[in-house]
């Protein structure tokens, strides 16, 4: 209620004297709103809420002080005299959260390097603390430190930049803008960024110059210094904001797609004859990366204007691009090498490359190193997140439940450039679909224009947003029949053989088998009688359960990505070095190459050692994302390596069986034979096809498909969520290791689980006028909540499906990077449906989307009640201001 401990002196004075009883109860709940006043634009915002909070809270105390008073013996029948039931009992219940249990279910390929269940290989040394990453590194003598001159208003004009306060600093070396930059323009899909803003500022914290200097602090405080005066312009600050101006990014062929099948006109109007039509608008929140290494690189120049670079990034080959295009140097002089990122999740795709060429630009000039590591605040604030949408849907479906139609437009807050947010749209219109077969359907996309930092890849890449709307309009009718939700669900999951809205057909879908299993073993049927009983006798705490498939289509939109080179050195004591063009981020994509190296050539996987990523090993590589790398690297190492089993076939036939066992043998005789031993694998992904022409196609290699149920237990006076239990049943094909490949169904449905339910971003806009216009508040861990320890489930049961061979990749695997993010739709639609359990328990209405994420404030507010009915007067589900 305030930055200190307030005292209700109103209420105090009040309670003195009077009975213990419920007309107390509701004067007090009456007198504590004018005791604590908030204003609507109070710092912290949620006025609503946090007044709600306080009152709930008091009753928590009236309800816990009545049932010590009755169970100590000083008042008989003192619940009963407070007006209070054996149901209103629960209100003062403490939730004890017992220790976690779980159990992993999955295949282990007996004598074979795949398909066991092996250790990370960098494991040890992440955990002990001794793997290095980019700003671990040691760095060359005279190394600079750089400190951005950032933007603090949202949109601008820039009249003047004075760094001369700056340069007088002791140890500072330089300031470099956008008159040191050779060529400005950069981008990584079109040239729609400046290295350094020259004119106008289109976002808080756009980069306007670098500070280098001999120590981080000098360079920060340095940065401080730099004078910038503005002339400040209009700002669009939201998609709302952007639809009313027509603030687009229209970038024609990557932008302003639609995806059409059917006749959704003649198919709409027939259901709005029977009345079976549903329209309506849902909205998610953007959601951080908070990888654990923030954004970090180090640039150094070499004799004839080479270029060197180790970055936290996970698409090596832009950095090299960009770098190359600012400088106006050739590729071939530009060198960009990783080790190991600590977490990207696709926020380290693009827009680690913009940072790497601020860095490079002073690197260049002085020809010193310079290193440039944000603070996790700043990086928070100006590196872009995962894309708030707003969904604008009709849906027409029939008396069973049958969806027949579907007409939705999707708008998503790109930020101030394109970035990657044209391929983000695409893709979730592909996955607009959600896993549910709609003979008509019509899905466009616009990419709003606004003046926020540019967001990004994120894990998921759209595919999550599509999805999420799907399961919003499909919660809603099966609402609307009166069923309940799974029965809706089940009866609209694809089937083997259908096609898809953009023309791809369901071949060797595992759907309805994770479907099955994951609802058979969780018990759906028993726990949701359980589930009714439970409500039936309390008032104030209610739980809820759901179940939610996952269809994810596997590749890149961007067809030209699926592509992948791998490079193999075999030495003469039997050991081989791989490097291929993907990035380790702690996922294991260098734990499985080795494996798969391994299994190809005969040996045991400690006998291979994965490289670095770098630019000058295996050139133009894809980035390490779209869930695509162990299929993409693995299939380029099995190339290689079937390059030098040919090589190797007649050294070892000469050698005979027994001798040939001994890989360093065959290496030293191959080698005394004069026979290469280095060999470079290639991969294309092979018949995709998609073009934007209204044409249909088969854009994804295959789909990885899932199902999970959770059950949840909510506070319906405080919004506390306890997940009670999860089940995963996740399509994997044969794992190439099920240990690493359960870690990522585990991690993805949490970091899933936090954007539905935890993690919110606020931005200062129009809903939130305490902040100061188009800056980040939740720009660090005290206001941005990821999940913890304490947020998982707490039984968690993954299985990974077993005997599901996938044809269309290396050892018969799957991707398992993104689908499992999707799972955690259930844990949003548990809470729904604990949240329309207490709606129906006060005989208000279930039909309302439920907007993601749901805070505690958002399942507050919508479970309703007397005490929110002080505070917020209107019938209508409560919408909290959502940053979109």
């Amino acid at each position: 209620m305030s930055f200190k401990t307030v005292s209700c002196p109103k209420t105090q004075a009040l309670l003195i004297g009077k009975p213990w009883n419920d007309d107390t109860l509701k004067l007090a709940l009456a007198s504590l709103a004018e005791d604590l006043p908030m204003a609507p634009d109070v710092p912290g915002g949620m006025c609503e809420f946090r007044r709600s909070l306080a009152n709930s809270f008091f009753f928590k105390f009236y309800v816990d002080c009545s049932r010590r008073l009755e169970a100590d013996g000083l008042v008989g029948n003192a619940l009963a005299a407070a007006g209070l039931d054996a149901a209103d009992v629960s209100a003062a219940d403490r939730f004890h959260r017992p220790s976690p249990k779980g159990a992993q279910y999955f295949q282990i390929q007996e004598g074979k390097q795949v398909g066991q269940a092996v250790m990370h290989q960098a494991a040890e040394v992440q955990v002990t603390g001794e793997a290095e990453y980019c700003d671990d590194i040691a760095k060359p003598v005279g190394t600079l430190h750089g400190a951005l001159v950032m933007s603090t208003v949202p949109h601008a004009r820039l009249v003047k930049v004075d760094p001369s306060a700056a340069l007088a600093m002791p140890g500072v070396h330089g300031y470099f803008g956008a008159a040191d930059v050779p060529h400005n323009d950069t981008g990584p899909v079109v040239y729609d960024e400046e290295v350094f803003a020259s004119e106008f500022v289109t976002c808080v914290g756009h980069q306007i110059g670098i500070v280098v200097a001999e120590t981080q602090d000098i360079a920060l405080e340095a940065a401080r210094l730099v004078q910038v005066q503005y002339e400040e312009l209009p700002a669009l600050l939201s998609i709302d904001d952007a639809v009313a101006a027509g603030s687009y990014h229209e970038y024609p062929p990557f932008t302003d797609h639609t995806i059409e099948d059917g006749d959704v006109e003649a198919a709409m109007a027939a259901c709005a004859a029977a009345g079976r039509v549903i329209e309506g608008e849902a909205r998610c929140g953007g959601q951080e990366h908070f990888y654990l290494e923030p954004m970090a690189n180090l640039v150094w120049c070499g004799d004839n204007d080479e270029v060197h670079t180790i970055s936290s990034t996970q698409a090596p080959m832009k950095h090299q691009k960009l770098i190359a295009k600012a400088l106006g140097l050739p590729c071939n002089k530009v060198v960009c090498k990783i080790k190991r990122v600590g977490g990207g999740f696709g926020g380290k795709e693009t827009r680690a490359a913009f940072l790497n060429v601020c860095a490079a630009i002073p690197a260049f000039h002085l020809r010193k190193p310079v290193s440039l590591v944000l603070d996790r605040h700043v990086d928070m604030a100006i590196t872009g997140a995962r894309h708030a949408f707003l969904g604008k849907y009709k849906v027409g479906y029939s008396a069973e439940g049958k969806i027949l139609a579907l007409d939705m437009r999707l708008y998503n807050n790109a930020g101030n450039s394109l970035d990657l947010s044209g391929a983000i749209m695409d893709r979730a219109l592909f996955h607009s679909d959600g896993a549910y077969k709609i003979p008509n359907i019509r899905v466009t996309g616009k990419c709003c224009k606004t003046h926020m930092p540019s967001n990004t890849a994120f894990r998921g890449f759209g595919g999550p947003q599509g999805v999420l709307f799907a399961e919003m309009w499909m919660d809603r009718v099966a609402r609307r029949l009166n069923k309940a939700a799974e029965e809706v669900r089940e009866l609209n999951l694809y089937e083997e053989g259908e096609t898809c809205h953009f023309g791809q057909k369901m071949v060797s879908s595992q759907l309805k088998a994770c479907w099955e299993q994951a609802t058979g073993s969780a018990s759906l049927a028993e726990r949701r009688a359980s589930v009714v009983a439970f409500n039936a006798a309390h008032k104030h705490k209610k739980r809820g359960i759901a179940a939610t498939p996952v269809k994810f289509g596997i590749s890149f939109t961007a067809l030209f990505f699926n592509q992948a080179g791998a490079l193999i050195h075999c030495y003469l004591d039997g050991t081989v070095l791989v490097t291929h063009g993907g990035v380790e981020m702690g996922q294991g994509l260098h734990t499985k190459m080795a494996q798969v190296c391994a299994q190809e050539l005969g040996i045991t996987t400690d006998k291979v050692y994965i490289a670095e990523t770098s630019t000058d090993k295996v050139p133009n590589a894809s980035p390490t994302a779209a869930s695509s790398s162990s299929d993409l690297y693995g299939a380029a190492v099995v190339d290689a390596c079937r390059q030098l089993n040919e090589r190797l076939a007649p050294v070892k036939a000469k050698l005979g069986e027994e001798a040939s066992k001994d890989f360093a043998a065959v290496c030293n005789a191959a080698y005394f034979s004069r026979v290469d031993l280095s060999a470079h694998g290639w991969y294309v992904t092979p018949n995709l096809e998609w073009e934007w022409d209204g044409t249909k196609g088969n854009p994804f290699n295959y789909f990885c498909f899932g199902a999970a149920v959770s059950e949840v237990e909510v506070d319906t006076l405080s919004g506390d969520i306890n997940l009670l239990r999860t089940d995963i049943v996740m399509d994997v094909g044969d794992s190439i290791n099920p240990a690493l490949d359960v870690g990522q169904v585990e991690g993805g449905f949490v970091q899933g689980m936090g954007w539905v339910a935890l993690e919110e971003l606020i931005f200062g806009d129009k809903d939130h006028t305490w902040v100061k216009p188009g800056t980040l508040f939740t720009a660090g861990p005290g206001t941005y909540k990821i999940p913890t320890a304490n947020d998982i489930p707490l039984e968690f049961n993954v299985t990974l499906l077993h005997n599901a061979p996938n044809p269309r990749a290396v050892a018969s695997s799957k991707a398992v990077g993104e689908p499992p993010f999707l799972l955690a739709n259930s844990v949003l639609f548990a809470i729904k449906d604990a949240v329309c359990e207490a709606r129906m328990a006060l005989g208000l209405g279930v039909d309302f989307d439920f907007n993601s994420p749901a805070t505690p404030e958002r399942v507050r507010m919508a479970c309703a009640g007397p005490i929110t009915k002080l505070f917020y007067k209107s019938d209508e589900v409560y919408r909290a201001k959502l940053t979109c």
